[in-house]
């Protein structure tokens, strides 16, 4: 008995698989925050590289490339987090929603958008305060200020407030919720 769904190919269908024309690469759905994620994440992968070959291919690292790889990687973090709230990608317990009717489920939803705004309002504002303490510090082996990445956080928290304001008026305006459309995003096509 053959599985209908994994049905053994020949070798040559197997090596020509990948071969079939996919058309164009949908960019449509990235932000500005994505593409910096992006580039920081290369500066990351960069200084880790520099450091890796300095250290075991010259026997001499470089100190800068661990410190700067460091707040990089702080710094895709809290932008990373910017793109999961804008496509509501955050780990989320959906049980209560699927056993809930949809009117239920959609009011549930506003209030954990309002929740969410708050926290993202108030870590901003903490964000603040902190910067205005710390940021003058300088970086240990870089002579930087360390506010660089504090701003980058706050930036971060700023636009996760402003993506979180976004996505509830999308819920309010539109047929189908943020989550919904994620979700429904998430399905394979053809099952």
């Amino acid at each position: 008995m053959t599985d209908p769904k994994h049905a053994p190919i020949s070798v040559d269908e197997m090596a020509h698989a990948f071969e079939e024309d996919t058309g164009p690469a949908d960019l449509s759905r990235y932000a500005v925050e994505d593409w910096l994620t992006l580039a920081i994440f290369w500066g990351m992968a960069l200084c880790v590289f520099l450091q890796f070959f300095t250290r075991y291919a010259l026997n001499n690292s470089l100190a800068w490339t661990e410190e700067i790889a460091a707040n990089c990687l702080v710094v895709i973090v809290f932008l990373g987090s910017v793109m999961c709230v804008r496509m509501c990608r955050h780990i989320q317990v959906d049980l209560l929603y699927r056993l809930i009717s949809k009117r239920s489920a959609r009011l549930l939803q506003g209030l954990v958008d309002l929740v969410v705004i708050g926290f993202f309002a108030y870590m901003t504002w903490l964000m603040w305060r902190y910067v205005a303490v710390v940021g003058s510090e300088r970086m240990v082996t870089v002579d930087l200020p360390r506010g660089i990445v504090f701003y980058a956080v706050l930036a971060a928290f700023a636009l996760m407030f402003l993506r979180s304001v976004q996505n509830l008026v999308k819920d309010m305006t539109s047929s189908k919720t943020v989550r919904e459309q994620a979700e429904e995003a998430d399905i394979p096509a053809g099952v």
